[in-house]
């Protein structure tokens, strides 16, 4: 319990992710570190305000912390050090120092879809996400969204309805329920999956906070769905943030004229793959699955390929650069900047790491 107690306290830092925790953890002990008077977590890079928390707030949270966990057997405190703490979301920018679950833990092991749109769809919308997400389960796969109105709650829906697993993300801690309209999905999730925060129990549903859970619903997902999105619509940076962590952005087209669907055929334009069944995502899986050995090892490739690979990997690095910014230096969209980089990688050319990719040197 003193182990997670640590955790909990470098958790209240705002800030201090499982990266720079890694970095931490190489000269100093979890334990160790949340002992240190403010003046030494100045020292070693806390801001002032961060080094204040830690020294003097961070027992009192991770106290609070505690009790909620020892409320109930379905609530969970997954640490980054956890072996129930996802891998996938590990391989992000920003992954959660810890996580707050409530329900089954076991389910983020699990692969996942990422199911995401607009709050205000229409009624073709609700149906799509509905279907897509009941079939889906059906076939094995973990529904993940955010439980926000609109899309969110009919892709949780729709995993529910025929007895699968399902996991919300949420923008505030696990002792509040938003929408309150949501109370009983809620509840319905809890039971066939989890409710995740990386938020304390007692934080409030705050707008600035929404746009930070998005990345931990890509995360843990192996590809993300997006059914109806506006051109300026906050579901966009999910996709941007799908294709940034070289994740698999399905769009689902609507008509032309529809302004809920000009997002999704704006990422279609940019590479994303279009798919207007359940069919699309389950066989686009299978061809690549089948023809990535032959990719590796066919003699002839094409050589507009092999000259565009040139070019953007002279934009890579050798300390870690951003899949953002080598798409900026190439001129490119981030999608097809991670196509490209996952060629790149495939080749031996380009290694993935935390925060993006460094460059290969032979010999």
């Amino acid at each position: 319990m003193d182990d997670i107690r640590n955790w909990l306290a470098l958790a209240s830092v705002h800030g201090l992710d499982g990266l720079k925790f890694q970095r931490l953890s190489e000269q100093i002990s979890v334990a160790e570190l949340v002992k240190q008077p403010a003046s030494t977590l100045r020292n070693i890079g806390f801001t002032e305000r961060q080094a204040h928390i830690l020294a003097y707030e961070a027992q009192d949270k991770a106290d609070y912390a505690l009790s909620w966990l020892n409320q109930a057997c379905n609530h969970h405190i997954l640490t980054f050090a956890d072996p129930l703490y996802p891998a996938l979301l590990k391989q992000t920018k920003q992954p959660p120092l810890l996580l707050f679950v409530k329900g089954n833990p076991h389910v983020l092991a699990q692969q996942q879809l990422a199911m995401v749109g607009s709050r205000q769809p229409t009624p073709t919308g609700r149906k799509v996400a509905f279907n897509f997400a009941s079939e889906l389960s059906q076939q094995g796969y973990v529904i993940t969204s955010g439980m926000a109105r609109g899309i969110d709650s009919e892709s949780h829906k729709g995993a529910l309805s025929v007895g699968g697993l399902t996991i919300a993300v949420l923008g505030h801690g696990l002792e509040q329920v938003y929408p309150a309209s949501n109370k009983a999905l809620a509840e319905a999730i809890v039971e066939q999956g989890a409710l995740v925060s990386e938020y304390f129990p007692d934080v409030q549903a705050r707008a600035e906070l929404f746009p930070q859970r998005n990345r931990i619903v890509v995360g843990l997902s192996i590809g993300t769905i997006v059914v109806e999105a506006g051109l300026k619509s906050g579901t966009l940076i999910s996709a941007n943030l799908a294709a940034e962590y070289s994740r698999d952005v399905f769009a689902v087209p609507g008509p032309i004229y529809s302004p809920q669907s000009a997002g999704c055929h704006s990422l279609i334009q940019q590479g994303a793959k279009l798919v207007t069944s359940v069919a699309d995502i389950i066989e686009e899986w299978s061809f690549f699955n089948q023809s990535n050995i032959t990719n590796v090892t066919e003699p002839e490739k094409s050589t507009e390929l092999d000259l565009f690979a040139r070019q953007l990997l002279a934009n890579v690095a050798d300390e870690v650069t951003a899949v953002d910014l080598i798409a900026e230096r190439s001129g490119l969209a981030v999608a097809d900047t991670a196509i490209a980089l996952l060629q790149l990688e495939l080749a031996g050319e380009v290694a993935a790491v935390p925060g993006g990719y460094i460059r290969v040197r032979s010999g």
